[in-house]
This record gives C-alpha cells, structure tokens and sequence, in this order.
C-alpha cells in the first residue's frame, strides 16, 4: 500500500540506466553509492532521493524500473501492490508525464500474467511544490486517468500541510479517483486531521504520530481509516530510533487498522517480507499479529470486492 517506485531504483540498475543515458552519477561504483544510503532525517534521504532519479529518462527506463520492481516483489511473497510515482519528479526534468506513465504502465499491465501481482497506479504530488504545480499537474495527468487509482501526497512534510492541496484533492475527487496522504510521518497530529476532514483521503500513509492524540486514534478506529505504516523507513528516517520501539504493536492493541509496508525499499534496508521480518524479529509478533497485518493490508486496498476476498481467503488459508 505504500510504496515509491522510484525508491525501488537499486544501484545496479541505477548505473545501467547512467550508463544507457550518457548519465554520469557523482559514485564511483554501486558499493560507494549504496554507502550513500545513510541518512539524518527525510530532507537528507531526499536529497539522494531526486539526484538519482537523472538516471530515469525514457519508457524504457520507467518499465525496467517497474519490472526490476515486481521481480523483487514477487520472490517477498506480495501479491498486490499500490505503486506510487511522483509526475512533478520527472516533469521538472524534461520528461514528460505520457513517458513515466506509458513505460510504468507497460510493466503494471503485464504483472499479474508475468508475476502474479495485481496493481494499482498512484499519482503523487510533491508537497514542497505550489498548490499551483499540483494543479497543473493533475491537469496534465487527465488523458492518463483511466491508468490512475489514486492520487497521494509526497516529499518534505513539515511545513506543508495538507490544506495546501484542498483544491487538486477536490478535483481527484469529483473524477472519482481515490485519495490518499502522507501525513503524521514527520508532522504532527495536525496534518492527519487535515488530510481527513479537508482532502477527504481514504487512507493515510505513515500516521505512527497519530498516537499522539487520542481522539484522533479514536476517529480512525471509528472511520476504519487505514495507516500504512513503513517500519525500517522509520528507522532509516530517524522517526523512530529503534526497531524496537517502534509503536506498531501499540497501533495494532488500539485497533487501528495497520499495515505493514517498504516505503522507499531500495534506501532503507528492505521490501515487504523484509519489513515484515524485521518487526516479527525486533517486536516479538506472533503469527496470529502477522496475519492480521496481512489481511489489513487487503482490506485497505483499492481491490474490487471480489479480488479482495480471493486474496483474503488465501491469507486465511495459509
């Protein structure tokens, strides 16, 4: 449910696409780019984040970057998966939005057959951009709609609430796309409330700040609002400091539906089986815990009914 394809760029394929594109990265080999994954906060991590993504220039690149993706995906065991993209990433580069959609959507379209992993397409905008941009973005997106689920919120949060995007939000919405947010990573309670009662999401991403404030673990209960929460990118972030620590399992006793879920994979230390691993390990999860994150997952999906329940039926069974 939460998960940034361009944070699944690894820098094997990071230095094929360099290489492909005439792209020269400031790393002399993958091992020193990889020990480049060390960061003090989001900003650092994002500052990484958008240099490397120079490499991603063409359909091809875009589909070899999904597929690369879902190969991983499939050996972790993932059978559905909601892939963000962040247009204004890649638009500012020269690149324009029916390149990243049409190379996306030729790996999306074949992944069930080639991996058995369905797909949902959500469009991010960048917070630390004007409400403006996220307009004009989503204008531009309109002939794509039919590929897009959803449209999410992204990069840098402090300081950019989620108010700022009212308008885009209405928009997604009267054009009956889902809506979704980043929101209680690094910001406060404050920025959930928002994204609930002003954007009017179906699902916030990250959200561990919750906590914080009871009456607003109270509505999420209630509302049956998911939370999809990304353990090792906490970690990696600085937003949690220990795995151990980390207050999934406390989300879970609340009752709040939770998910576990690999955020940006390829710069903080694992996918989805590796997440769910690491706070088995590091929480002591039973298998009973694990196979409610499991079907939590499902059920926050955009997935039809029907798909739904044969996904849910298999987690039952296994």
């Amino acid at each position: 449910m939460h998960l940034h394809i361009e944070g699944t760029l690894e820098p094997e394929l990071a230095f094929a696409l360099a290489a492909r594109n005439g792209v020269t990265l400031p790393y002399a080999t993958e091992d020193e780019l990889r020990r480049a994954y060390s960061f003090s906060d989001l900003q650092s991590f994002l500052d990484l984040y958008y240099a490397l993504m120079a490499v991603l220039r063409t359909e091809d690149d875009f589909a070899d970057l999904a597929h690369a993706y879902l190969a991983r995906a499939e050996e972790q065991g993932v059978r559905h998966a909601e892939i963000f993209f962040d247009p204004q990433a890649h638009t500012a580069r020269g690149v324009s939005l029916g390149t990243v959609i049409r190379g996306l959507s030729r790996a999306l379209d074949a992944a069930q057959e080639t991996y058995g992993i369905t797909t949902r397409l959500i469009m991010c905008f960048l917070r630390d951009e004007s409400a403006a941009s996220a307009l004009e973005t989503f204008e531009a997106a309109r002939p794509y709609l039919d590929r897009i689920t959803a449209v999410g919120l992204d990069s840098a949060e402090v300081g950019h609430p989620p108010s700022k995007f009212k308008e885009v939000y209405a928009l997604a919405r009267e054009a009956g796309l889902k809506c979704v947010a980043h929101a209680g990573e690094e910001g406060p309670p404050a920025y959930v409330w928002e994204a609930l009662d002003v954007l009017g999401v179906d699902r916030i991403d990250h959200g561990v700040r919750a906590l914080e404030d009871e009456r607003l673990v109270a509505r999420l209960v209630a509302d049956r609002i998911p939370l999809t929460v990304c353990p090792l990118s906490n970690v990696r972030l600085r937003v949690i400091d220990d795995l151990a620590a980390h207050p999934l399992p406390a989300m879970l006793d609340a009752g709040l539906l939770v998910t576990v879920n690999s955020d940006d994979p390829a710069y903080f230390g694992g996918y989805a089986h590796d997440n769910f691993a690491a706070v088995r390990d590091a929480l002591g999860l039973d298998d009973a815990a694990l196979r409610t994150l499991a079907r939590n997952s499902f059920e926050a999906s955009f997935l039809d009914e029907a798909t739904r329940a044969a996904y849910l039926a298999e987690v039952d069974a296994y």
